[in-house]
């Protein structure tokens, strides 16, 4: 089943849709989950896949040097530096390499809430048995009592945008808290990272972890951390091989001195395969821009919002401009969510149930009448 397009989005000569043939196919709204490909991130994996094929390894000089491309295509995307940036596997193993790093003391104090993503709230829980104090605030608290629990914390730890509910917490007014208070200064970006800007510096982020395959549209299994340079010395590497090491390309050398940089987070061979498809998924969000990437996000969830409320059913939280994000969840009473999911697979519309909420999750290259389709498909 094929669907009617409007004329393609349009910035800087490029045809998003092109990138995208997915969407002749079905409309695709489980972003928040695993999103489809970008047809560069798959173009570049594929030329690489090809390489190793009819030239072995013969090229691997080049293979690192797309490592090195990706971290400053990283760095350029949250304003770091590439030296603060690692690459891991994914965004929980980049929150247990902080959670694990730090040398921790019985009777420290970490910010937490209790609305994360398990990945953002086992490693903190589990703390607790080592006599760490967590204070488990909700994402909907109002500042000041964050600013509070902040005092005298040693860390907080925040998912940009909620997962289940969408919402997108103030990572500048969380930033400006946690440093006033000299409080380490997390962040789970992976829901938000690649449609609506972020700056270290500017909101003073210490850490950052987000994995390539859901609004950066790159593959799975290849992620980044940030750690900012001056905070490095205090997070030791978690896991330890060959490559955490200044000297890793002797190998003979038994120096167990640090690399010094973020490279120091990165134990062993990486994904090489996965790091061409997510710097290649990292430039096309680039070439199409991130301020635009949000505009257009945006204004798809809120046609979806404002369509669901107006079909009576419940949202998880209001849409509203400063706290919305791509992430729409919604149930109604007497309705089966899971049997909602299936209806709308059967029409080749994807979505996902999370703790009995239908969530819906638009990217920026679908357009408003396929979420006018949505909207007529739950009407029917």
């Amino acid at each position: 089943m094929g669907f009617e397009k409007d004329a393609p989005h349009a910035a800087a000569g490029l045809d998003y849709r092109s990138q995208f043939p997915s969407a002749s196919n079905l409309i695709w709204l489980h972003h928040a989950g695993v999103s489809p490909l970008c047809r560069a991130a798959a173009d570049a994996m594929k030329a690489l896949a090809d390489d190793a094929v009819e030239w072995a390894s013969a090229h691997y000089a080049a293979w690192g040097e797309t490592c090195g491309n990706l971290r400053l295509s990283a760095a350029r995307l949250i304003g770091a530096s590439p030296g603060e940036i690692a690459v891991v596997k994914n965004t929980s193993e980049g929150i247990a390499t902080v959670q694990m790093g730090i040398d921790w003391r019985r009777g420290d104090r970490v910010v937490a809430f209790r609305e994360e993503f398990p990945a953002n709230f086992f490693p903190w829980k589990l703390l607790e048995a080592r006599g760490v104090q967590v204070d488990w605030l909700s994402i909907y608290d109002p500042l000041d009592r964050v600013a509070a629990a902040c005092k005298g914390a040693r860390l907080l730890a925040v998912s940009f945008v909620n997962y289940l509910t969408g919402h997108r917490v103030d990572l500048e007014q969380m930033g400006r808290i946690c440093s006033d208070n000299g409080t380490l200064f997390f962040v789970d970006a992976i829901q938000g990272l690649g449609v609506f800007p972020i700056d270290v510096e500017a909101m003073r982020i210490d850490g950052l972890a987000s994995d390539g395959h859901k609004w950066l549209m790159g593959p799975e299994g290849c992620a980044i951390l940030y750690v900012r340079r001056d905070r490095q010395d205090e997070i030791y590497p978690a896991e330890f091989g060959w490559t955490n090491v200044a000297g890793y390309q002797d190998y003979a050398s038994r120096d167990l001195a640090l690399r010094p940089d973020a490279g120091r987070y990165e134990c062993g061979t990486l994904n090489t395969i996965g790091i061409y498809g997510l710097q290649a998924a990292i430039d096309f969000v680039h070439r199409v821009g991130v301020e635009e990437i949000g505009r257009l996000v945006l204004a798809n969830s809120r046609i979806l919002a404002e369509g669901l409320t107006d079909l009576g059913y419940d949202l998880s939280r209001p849409w509203e401009a400063g706290t919305a994000s791509g992430i729409v969840s919604f149930r109604r009473d007497g309705d089966e969510p899971d049997e909602i999911a299936r209806r709308l697979r059967r029409a080749n519309m994807h979505a996902a149930v999370r703790q009995g909420w239908l969530r819906l999750a638009p990217h920026f290259y679908q357009e408003e009448s396929e979420m006018r389709a949505v909207l007529a498909e739950l009407r029917s």
